[in-house]
């Protein structure tokens, strides 16, 4: 067994852990989750729908948790309005080929977004062209923009509706957050709108 290897795990297992449980410790992160999940419930119960866009780890991100919305979290539900805007092959790269690569997500708004959805765009820096132009595009057809990002924000904390900030400046930290609070915000929405799965879930964490 390699000694630095192993010293490397455990470092990695430590900052991991700190940046847990910093994020657990931010009142107003939460805060923001509830609000988040607020926005979300409001649009699917008005026929809306959540759209999710993000770059590298971050587009893993963004079918990851659509994929929670479509079939479920924590119980068995009917499937609520999730759609990943980094998926179809075919419509990225006839935009990148005929547009450029600025444009793969704020064109899928447009097509795709209606006033009252909520588009989640998610970068660990906050300063990502494609998710930027896509934000911008959401806010000019009324559509509620709900920003995922790291500790600065960067350009998209001003940009958004509302931005939630992971305490952090790593990438692959920052992008850990992310999945625990999007399955928070997630489990916050099948709650909210499940009431008797919601019943039963909340039993099983007692």
């Amino acid at each position: 067994m390699d000694r630095d290897d192993i010293n490397y795990i455990d470092a990695y297992f430590e900052e991991s852990l700190a940046t847990l449980q910093a994020t657990a410790a931010d009142a107003a992160f939460k805060e923001t989750l509830v609000a988040i999940a607020a926005r979300i419930v409001d649009s699917l119960q008005n026929g809306g729908k959540a759209l999710f866009a993000g770059n590298g780890g971050s587009a893993g991100d963004a079918q990851h948790i659509a994929g929670e919305f479509v079939s479920r979290l924590n119980f068995d539900r009917a499937p609520l309005a999730g759609l990943a805007l980094t998926t179809d092959t075919s419509v990225l790269t006839a935009i990148g080929n005929d547009y450029g690569y600025a444009d793969v997500f704020s064109r899928q708004v447009r097509g795709l977004g209606r006033r009252g959805d909520v588009f989640v765009a998610i970068t660990t820096s906050g300063n990502s062209p494609n998710i930027l132009k896509a934000v911008q595009a959401a806010r000019e057809m009324g559509v509620v923009t709900i920003g995922f990002t790291g500790r600065s924000g960067g350009k998209l904390a001003s940009a958004c509706d509302i931005c939630l900030h992971v305490p952090s400046d790593s990438t692959p930290l920052i992008q850990q957050a992310h999945i625990v609070a999007a399955h928070l915000i997630c489990g916050l929405v099948e709650n909210a709108m499940f009431a008797d799965g919601a019943t039963t879930q909340q039993s099983a964490f007692a």
